[in-house]
């Protein structure tokens, strides 16, 4: 059995092809892989519940040095930034397969990070993504039956 790799461009904010679908209301970043709306991913985004605590997790963003990395945990999720090198981080979310990098620059990881102020609010357009998160999970099976 081979090994899977995945690999996936370095995301800006100036990128000509917009993969950014949004951030929706549970501050998961959509992303659409390589500018492909069909191929969207979720990734969860740090939440906070004071601006002491969103201080700390940009604070300890911007400190990282190269091979370095920080975990951002959610109730049912992690992810992982690593310190690529100057100006390049890897935000590692596990997928059903194995483990995903999305690359980003120093500028639109932080700013990605700012959504998890606690008086952020999502654009009315991106509560749609959250709905289809919802649905997605809607979709499987909730028990199995042996």
């Amino acid at each position: 059995m081979e090994t899977l790799f995945f690999l996936s461009p370095r995301y800006r904010l100036d990128d000509r092809s917009s993969w950014l679908e949004g951030v929706d209301p549970s501050r998961r970043y959509w992303i659409a892989v390589n500018g492909d709306r069909n191929q969207a991913v979720a990734i969860p985004g740090p939440i906070v519940s004071s601006r002491s605590e969103l201080q700390q997790i940009i604070f300890q963003f911007r400190s990282l040095r190269p091979t370095e990395k920080m975990t951002l945990t959610r109730v049912a999720s992690t992810c992982t930034i690593h310190c690529i090198a100057d100006n390049c981080y890897a935000l590692e979310v596990e997928d059903e397969f194995a483990p995903i990098s999305h690359l980003f620059d120093r500028e639109t990881l932080d700013a990605l990070l700012m959504t998890a102020h606690p008086d952020w609010r999502c654009s009315p357009a991106d509560i749609d993504l959250g709905r289809k998160l919802l649905m997605r999970s809607l979709g499987g099976a909730a028990a199995v039956n042996k």
